[in-house]
């Protein structure tokens, strides 16, 4: 964990809108998250792949944020997004029913801990995420994907509509996902492989009527064949990932 504060010494070099962008220093609020003594020590091991740092200072997460997670899985995400945006600020955890056999109890367990007093659960359907105050930002890591599960049955159009809807003017949406191969079908790779065509992507987004608003390339791996389910032990914590942020028209 030591190397993200070294990181703030050295420039990230990333594609912002077509132009380029350069992260010298990671926000102190974004550096003491990551740093939090609370976190177990299976997300700590896990952050030289997922660049937690990195991911965070792109989004622009600061103090006082309102943020929507989606799907948070175990946690990982949570607890920094919970420390970094602060007392001031709130982290809404979406998760699905906890009866169904998509459960992520994880949460629950976060949003009891008072070491994260700032993070609340709620359902992951339309009435609870419409029902939200205005969203600073709207943050879904390796999971827009699972949006597209046959079994799982979301109108994704709808949904993207949303989630632009929820959000303040100048709002963003910060996207991480494993990449599938240019071109892959949507629904078929969803579900084999646990992955969606980044091009694919940004043109269901933005069609939602979202601008996109840059990308950062730490997470490609350009060695990863995007031919194996995500959970493929060769392949797993090291696929090609890509990070968009899009923003909501002021």
């Amino acid at each position: 964990m030591a190397r993200y504060f070294i990181a703030a010494t050295v420039a990230v070099a990333t594609l912002v809108a077509g132009g380029a962008w350069a992260r010298t220093v990671a926000p102190s609020a974004i550096s003491a998250a990551v740093a939090d003594s609370h976190r177990p020590a299976d997300d700590t091991a896990r952050d030289e792949a997922r660049k937690p740092a990195d991911m965070l200072a792109f989004a622009g997460v600061k103090p006082g944020d309102t943020i929507l997670e989606i799907l948070p899985g175990g946690g990982y995400f949570t607890r920094i997004l919970s420390k970094a945006v602060g007392p001031t600020g709130h982290v809404y955890a979406a998760t699905p029913d906890p009866t169904s056999k998509f459960a992520e109890p994880a949460a629950d367990a976060i949003a009891a801990d008072s070491a994260y007093g700032n993070v609340s659960v709620i359902r992951i359907t339309p009435q609870a995420m419409g029902a939200l105050p205005p969203l600073d930002m709207i943050w879904t890591s390796q999971n827009y994907h699972d949006m597209h599960l046959t079994a799982v049955h979301v109108d994704v159009p709808a949904l993207d509509t949303l989630w632009l809807s929820i959000l303040k003017p100048g709002g963003e949406l910060l996207v991480i996902d494993h990449a599938a191969a240019a071109g892959a079908p949507v629904v078929e790779t969803a579900d084999k492989l646990h992955r969606i065509d980044p091009a694919a992507a940004r043109t269901e987004i933005e069609t939602a009527g979202f601008v996109f608003d840059g990308q950062i390339d730490v997470l490609r791996n350009s060695a990863d064949p995007h031919t194996a389910i995500v959970f493929d032990p060769t392949i797993r914590g090291h696929t090609d990932q890509f990070v968009f942020r899009f923003r909501k028209p002021d």
